[in-house]
């Protein structure tokens, strides 16, 4: 724990003297961040290799490795979102509302900071960047754990930030990676209420459940992602297997990945075989209901851990319904409420989905990798909030402030 609070001081005061450091400032020191990952592409890629390799030597399936994978493109990648994030605005110092009260006093609502926000997180690098580029802009101290898989690519990136943070004349402890990846130091970095305003997993299901059941740091719950795509009757069945496709495979690691489809039973016959077809390509393995099973051949037999269970591979549990309300039930009785796609012709059914399901994303004939704060117009984004108290949906800069009052008077007592 000593480690831990050492850093956690450190966090602190480093936020205090960011909260009072101008947008523009700020801004120039997320230039220096993305310029420093650009120069520093080399040695990243370096170390990206050594935890590929031990990744290799630890059996990581192929899934997970491309999750853990950094290339010259994705780090030229993670440069251009920070500077999409320099070209937003700043989101501190803004009034959210105001008023005049009977007494003369003028109160004003503004935002400012949360202070220090924690990061667990596990096997993408990434993540190191996006979260502490998104912080500097807002004003926040990051303190960042991520998991034992990157350690060496984190370790890379980190020192990469903290030196440009130097550059550019800001306290490189607005940026901190706590390099013991043991689960003692997530255990502790949840008690550590003195220094840490909030705390974020970002990971598998396992981690978040962890997160949220012993944290005494206050938690906004992301993303494990159980996301449904529900194909009704009336759908369209190129555009239903081209969205499947894409949902499924295009990187079937990933939080916004389909795991679970519905087909409606009236064009099972015909749609099934269509998409069975595009999976193949990818050799995706089909887990299905006793109709999916009759139409399709060589389909493995569904158990109802499969409706709930997130992938993250190339595997997708498939379930016939009879109707659009049954395929609601079945999707906010399983989903994590991440995000969940209905593919109709049918305006009625698709406003109903849209209404009735609870989840954080909800959307029509669209795939579900969308959602992502890039796509959303974010720059970046920290995760996806599957809860609905004070953030939900893709984590921006909006919701990594909070608010203060700040009151001028003439004199009033009460």
């Amino acid at each position: 724990m000593e480690l831990l609070n050492r850093i956690g001081e450190n966090a602190k005061a480093a936020s205090r003297t960011l909260a009072g450091l101008s947008g523009a400032v700020r801004d120039r020191g997320l230039e220096m961040l993305a310029q420093g990952l650009l120069d520093a592409c080399e040695d990243i890629l370096a170390a990206n290799a050594q935890d590929l390799e031990a990744g290799r030597q630890n059996g990581l399936r192929d899934a997970m490795l491309d999750r853990l994978r950094l290339t010259r493109e994705r780090i030229e990648g993670m440069a251009s979102g920070i500077r999409e994030i320099i070209a937003l605005p700043d989101p501190i110092g803004r009034t959210l509302s105001g008023t005049t009260a009977p007494n003369g006093l003028k109160i004003r609502k503004v935002t400012v900071p949360l202070g220090v926000i924690a990061i667990i997180y596990e096997a993408r690098p990434n993540v190191t960047s996006d979260a502490a580029a998104l912080c500097l802009k807002s004003g926040n101290a990051v303190v960042l754990r991520g998991g034992k898989e990157a350690i060496r690519s984190n370790r890379a990136i980190a020192e990469c930030m903290r030196r440009s943070l130097r550059s550019a004349g800001i306290d490189e402890n607005c940026i901190q990676l706590i390099e013991d990846t043991s689960r003692e130091t997530a255990e502790g970095l949840m008690k550590l209420n003195d220094y840490i305003d909030v705390l974020i997993p970002r990971g598998g299901a396992g981690l978040i459940r962890n997160v949220v059941m012993n944290s005494t740091v206050p938690v906004i719950q992301t993303g494990a992602g159980n996301c449904h795509i529900y194909v009704d009757r009336t759908a369209d069945v190129d555009m239903a297997a081209e969205i499947i496709f894409n949902a499924k495979t295009s990187r079937p690691s990933v939080c916004n990945a389909c795991e679970s489809l519905l087909i409606h039973r009236d064009i099972a016959r015909e749609v099934l075989p269509v998409i069975k077809a595009r999976l193949d390509e990818k050799q995706v393995e089909i887990r299905g209901d006793d109709v999916v099973c009759e139409i399709l051949q060589d389909t493995v037999p569904a158990s109802e851990e499969d409706w709930g269970t997130e992938y993250l591979d190339y595997i997708i549990s498939v379930k016939t319904v009879g109707s659009v309300e049954e395929a609601i039930a079945h999707i906010n009785r399983y989903s994590t409420h991440h995000s969940e796609c209905i593919v109709t012709q049918d305006y009625r059914a698709a406003q109903q989905f849209q209404d009735e399901v609870d989840s954080a994303a909800v959307y029509v004939n669209a795939s579900t990798r969308f959602t992502d704060g890039g796509m959303f117009g974010f720059g970046a984004e920290i995760g996806i909030s599957t809860q609905k108290l004070h953030a939900r949906g893709p984590l921006g800069l909006p919701e990594l402030t909070t608010f203060k009052y700040l009151i001028d008077g003439n004199g009033q007592v009460r």
